[in-house]
Protein backbone atom coordinates (compact mmCIF):
# COMPACT_ATOMS: atom_id res chain seq x y z
CA UNK A 1 0.00 0.00 0.00
CA UNK A 2 1.46 3.38 -0.99
CA UNK A 3 1.43 6.41 1.25
CA UNK A 4 -1.65 8.64 1.11
CA UNK A 5 0.03 11.71 2.61
CA UNK A 6 0.44 14.32 -0.11
CA UNK A 7 3.80 15.92 0.70
CA UNK A 8 3.22 18.60 -1.91
CA UNK A 9 0.01 19.60 -0.17
CA UNK A 10 1.75 19.66 3.20
CA UNK A 11 4.58 21.86 1.90
CA UNK A 12 2.12 24.21 0.23
CA UNK A 13 0.01 24.46 3.40
CA UNK A 14 3.10 25.24 5.47
CA UNK A 15 4.27 27.86 2.96
CA UNK A 16 0.82 29.43 2.95
CA UNK A 17 0.70 29.50 6.75
CA UNK A 18 4.14 31.08 7.13
CA UNK A 19 3.46 33.64 4.37
CA UNK A 20 1.30 35.49 6.88
CA UNK A 21 4.47 36.35 8.78
CA UNK A 22 7.48 38.49 7.83
CA UNK A 23 9.64 35.93 6.06
CA UNK A 24 12.42 38.53 5.75
CA UNK A 25 12.74 38.46 9.54
CA UNK A 26 15.76 36.31 10.35
CA UNK A 27 13.94 34.72 13.28
CA UNK A 28 11.04 33.65 11.05
CA UNK A 29 13.43 32.35 8.39
CA UNK A 30 15.32 30.46 11.08
CA UNK A 31 12.19 28.53 12.09
CA UNK A 32 11.12 27.87 8.51
CA UNK A 33 14.53 26.40 7.66
CA UNK A 34 14.56 24.48 10.95
CA UNK A 35 11.18 22.94 10.10
CA UNK A 36 12.32 21.53 6.77
CA UNK A 37 15.53 20.14 8.27
CA UNK A 38 13.72 18.49 11.17
CA UNK A 39 11.27 16.88 8.73
CA UNK A 40 14.20 15.42 6.77
CA UNK A 41 15.83 14.19 9.97
CA UNK A 42 12.58 12.57 11.10
CA UNK A 43 12.50 10.73 7.79
CA UNK A 44 16.09 9.56 8.19
CA UNK A 45 15.50 8.28 11.70
CA UNK A 46 12.27 6.52 10.69
CA UNK A 47 13.99 4.80 7.78
CA UNK A 48 16.80 3.66 10.07
CA UNK A 49 14.14 1.79 12.06
CA UNK A 50 12.89 0.07 8.88
CA UNK A 51 9.42 1.56 9.26
CA UNK A 52 6.80 1.26 6.54
CA UNK A 53 6.45 3.92 3.87
CA UNK A 54 3.31 5.18 5.59
CA UNK A 55 5.08 5.49 8.94
CA UNK A 56 8.07 7.24 7.37
CA UNK A 57 5.61 9.78 5.99
CA UNK A 58 4.01 10.22 9.41
CA UNK A 59 7.45 10.92 10.88
CA UNK A 60 8.21 13.44 8.12
CA UNK A 61 4.82 15.09 8.67
CA UNK A 62 5.53 15.51 12.38
CA UNK A 63 8.69 17.39 11.50
CA UNK A 64 6.74 19.70 9.23
CA UNK A 65 4.11 20.42 11.88
CA UNK A 66 6.08 20.47 15.12
CA UNK A 67 6.95 24.18 15.29
CA UNK A 68 3.78 25.73 13.87
CA UNK A 69 3.34 27.52 17.19
CA UNK A 70 6.66 29.33 16.92
CA UNK A 71 5.46 31.86 14.35
CA UNK A 72 2.46 33.12 16.29
CA UNK A 73 4.54 32.98 19.48
CA UNK A 74 7.00 35.46 17.97
CA UNK A 75 4.24 37.73 16.65
CA UNK A 76 2.33 37.84 19.93
CA UNK A 77 5.18 37.84 22.42
CA UNK A 78 8.26 38.94 20.47
CA UNK A 79 10.36 36.03 21.73
CA UNK A 80 11.00 32.32 21.22
CA UNK A 81 11.70 31.87 24.93
CA UNK A 82 8.81 29.78 26.27
CA UNK A 83 9.48 30.81 29.86
CA UNK A 84 8.89 34.45 28.89
CA UNK A 85 5.87 33.80 26.69
CA UNK A 86 3.99 30.55 26.06
CA UNK A 87 4.75 26.85 25.65
CA UNK A 88 5.24 26.79 21.87
CA UNK A 89 4.57 23.06 21.58
CA UNK A 90 1.20 23.30 23.33
CA UNK A 91 0.42 26.49 21.41
CA UNK A 92 1.16 24.82 18.07
CA UNK A 93 -0.94 21.77 18.92
CA UNK A 94 -3.84 24.06 19.81
CA UNK A 95 -3.52 25.90 16.50
CA UNK A 96 -3.53 22.62 14.58
CA UNK A 97 -6.04 20.49 16.45
CA UNK A 98 -8.23 22.90 18.39
CA UNK A 99 -8.43 25.61 15.74
CA UNK A 100 -8.54 23.12 12.85
CA UNK A 101 -5.42 24.10 10.92
CA UNK A 102 -4.60 20.40 10.49
CA UNK A 103 -7.27 20.32 7.80
CA UNK A 104 -5.06 22.51 5.60
CA UNK A 105 -2.38 19.82 5.66
CA UNK A 106 -4.39 16.62 5.43
CA UNK A 107 -7.85 15.59 4.21
CA UNK A 108 -10.02 14.63 7.18
CA UNK A 109 -10.39 11.02 5.95
CA UNK A 110 -6.63 10.52 6.14
CA UNK A 111 -5.79 12.03 9.50
CA UNK A 112 -8.81 10.65 11.29
CA UNK A 113 -8.62 7.08 10.03
CA UNK A 114 -5.05 6.19 9.09
CA UNK A 115 -2.68 8.50 10.87
CA UNK A 116 -4.63 8.83 14.10
CA UNK A 117 -5.06 12.44 15.11
CA UNK A 118 -4.28 11.63 18.74
CA UNK A 119 -0.81 10.32 17.85
CA UNK A 120 0.06 13.45 15.88
CA UNK A 121 -1.26 15.76 18.55
CA UNK A 122 0.52 13.94 21.36
CA UNK A 123 3.87 13.97 19.57
CA UNK A 124 3.62 17.68 18.81
CA UNK A 125 2.53 18.57 22.35
CA UNK A 126 5.39 16.53 23.84
CA UNK A 127 8.22 17.46 21.49
CA UNK A 128 9.81 20.06 23.77
CA UNK A 129 8.79 18.58 27.12
CA UNK A 130 11.47 17.44 29.53
CA UNK A 131 10.07 13.90 29.38
CA UNK A 132 7.28 12.22 27.41
CA UNK A 133 4.42 10.72 29.46
CA UNK A 134 5.17 7.22 30.74
CA UNK A 135 1.68 5.95 29.96
CA UNK A 136 1.99 6.35 26.18
CA UNK A 137 1.66 3.24 24.05
CA UNK A 138 4.78 1.92 22.30
CA UNK A 139 3.87 3.26 18.85
CA UNK A 140 3.09 6.77 20.08
CA UNK A 141 6.27 6.80 22.17
CA UNK A 142 8.30 5.81 19.12
CA UNK A 143 7.00 8.72 17.06
CA UNK A 144 7.46 11.11 19.98
CA UNK A 145 11.09 10.03 20.25
CA UNK A 146 11.71 10.28 16.50
CA UNK A 147 10.50 13.88 16.51
CA UNK A 148 12.33 14.78 19.71
CA UNK A 149 15.60 13.31 18.44
CA UNK A 150 15.33 15.16 15.12
CA UNK A 151 14.55 18.43 16.88
CA UNK A 152 17.50 18.08 19.24
CA UNK A 153 19.90 17.28 16.40
CA UNK A 154 18.95 20.44 14.55
CA UNK A 155 18.93 22.60 17.67
CA UNK A 156 22.63 21.81 18.01
CA UNK A 157 23.12 22.99 14.43
CA UNK A 158 21.20 26.23 15.02
CA UNK A 159 23.36 26.98 18.04
CA UNK A 160 26.42 26.87 15.80
CA UNK A 161 24.98 28.59 12.73
CA UNK A 162 23.41 31.50 14.63
CA UNK A 163 25.39 33.74 17.03
CA UNK A 164 24.76 32.61 20.59
CA UNK A 165 24.25 36.21 21.63
CA UNK A 166 21.26 36.46 19.28
CA UNK A 167 19.77 33.16 20.43
CA UNK A 168 20.06 33.92 24.14
CA UNK A 169 19.54 37.70 23.83
CA UNK A 170 22.71 38.58 25.75
CA UNK A 171 25.90 40.51 25.05
CA UNK A 172 29.19 38.81 24.24
CA UNK A 173 30.61 40.18 27.49
CA UNK A 174 27.76 38.67 29.52
CA UNK A 175 28.11 35.32 27.78
CA UNK A 176 31.87 35.04 28.13
CA UNK A 177 32.20 36.25 31.71
CA UNK A 178 29.89 33.95 33.64
CA UNK A 179 30.14 30.44 35.04
CA UNK A 180 28.10 27.30 34.57
CA UNK A 181 25.72 26.84 37.51
CA UNK A 182 26.13 23.87 39.83
CA UNK A 183 22.74 22.42 38.96
CA UNK A 184 23.61 22.42 35.26
CA UNK A 185 26.95 20.73 35.95
CA UNK A 186 25.15 18.09 37.99
CA UNK A 187 22.97 17.30 34.97
CA UNK A 188 26.15 16.58 33.04
CA UNK A 189 27.49 14.32 35.75
CA UNK A 190 24.22 12.40 35.71
CA UNK A 191 24.10 12.42 31.89
CA UNK A 192 20.66 13.88 31.30
CA UNK A 193 19.18 17.05 29.85
CA UNK A 194 19.11 20.21 31.93
CA UNK A 195 15.83 21.50 33.32
CA UNK A 196 15.07 25.09 32.28
CA UNK A 197 14.60 26.03 35.92
CA UNK A 198 18.25 25.20 36.65
CA UNK A 199 19.62 27.71 34.13
CA UNK A 200 20.77 30.81 35.97
CA UNK A 201 23.49 32.33 33.77
CA UNK A 202 23.83 32.97 30.00
CA UNK A 203 26.40 30.22 29.57
CA UNK A 204 24.02 27.77 31.24
CA UNK A 205 22.06 27.91 27.98
CA UNK A 206 25.09 26.69 26.03
CA UNK A 207 25.68 23.86 28.47
CA UNK A 208 21.98 23.06 28.51
CA UNK A 209 21.84 22.65 24.75
CA UNK A 210 24.92 20.43 24.79
CA UNK A 211 23.25 18.22 27.40
CA UNK A 212 20.49 17.38 24.88
CA UNK A 213 22.82 14.75 23.45
CA UNK A 214 22.28 12.61 26.56
CA UNK A 215 18.59 12.26 25.66
CA UNK A 216 19.00 10.96 22.10
CA UNK A 217 17.17 7.65 21.73
CA UNK A 218 18.10 6.20 18.35
CA UNK A 219 21.63 5.09 17.34
CA UNK A 220 21.43 7.02 14.05
CA UNK A 221 20.71 10.21 16.00
CA UNK A 222 23.97 9.93 17.94
CA UNK A 223 25.84 9.10 14.74
CA UNK A 224 24.38 12.11 12.92
CA UNK A 225 25.36 14.43 15.77
CA UNK A 226 28.92 13.16 15.64
CA UNK A 227 29.14 13.39 11.85
CA UNK A 228 27.75 16.93 11.70
CA UNK A 229 30.29 18.27 14.17
CA UNK A 230 27.98 20.86 15.73
CA UNK A 231 28.23 19.31 19.17
CA UNK A 232 32.02 19.52 19.07
CA UNK A 233 31.71 23.16 18.06
CA UNK A 234 29.55 24.00 21.06
CA UNK A 235 31.89 22.11 23.36
CA UNK A 236 34.74 24.36 22.17
CA UNK A 237 32.98 27.43 23.56
CA UNK A 238 35.61 30.03 24.47
CA UNK A 239 35.06 31.80 27.78
CA UNK A 240 37.02 34.65 29.29
CA UNK A 241 36.44 33.11 32.71
CA UNK A 242 39.13 30.60 33.85
CA UNK A 243 36.69 28.56 35.94
CA UNK A 244 34.26 28.29 33.02
CA UNK A 245 37.08 27.03 30.78
CA UNK A 246 37.74 24.31 33.35
CA UNK A 247 34.04 23.49 33.49
CA UNK A 248 33.85 23.08 29.72
CA UNK A 249 36.94 20.87 29.76
CA UNK A 250 35.13 18.56 32.19
CA UNK A 251 31.97 18.65 30.08
CA UNK A 252 33.94 17.76 26.94
CA UNK A 253 35.40 14.76 28.71
CA UNK A 254 31.98 13.62 29.91
CA UNK A 255 30.38 14.00 26.47
CA UNK A 256 33.28 12.26 24.73
CA UNK A 257 32.96 9.31 27.11
CA UNK A 258 29.21 9.18 26.45
CA UNK A 259 29.64 9.33 22.68
CA UNK A 260 32.29 6.60 22.77
CA UNK A 261 29.79 4.31 24.48
CA UNK A 262 26.97 5.11 22.05
CA UNK A 263 28.86 5.19 18.74
CA UNK A 264 30.57 1.98 17.72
Amino acid sequence: MSSRIDRKQVREAFADYTSAYDVTDEKIKLKIDHTYRVAELCEQIAKSQCLSEEDVDVAWLLGMLHDVGRFEQLRQYGTFVDAKSIDHAQFGADILFRDGKINDYLPRAIWSEEIKMKLLETAIRCHSAYRIPEELDERTSMFCNILRDADKIDILRVNMDVPLEAIYNVTTEELKNCEVSEGVLKSFEEEHATLRSLKKTPVDNVAGHISLVFELVFPISVRLVREQGYLDGLLQFESDCPKTREQFACMRERVNQFMAKRVR
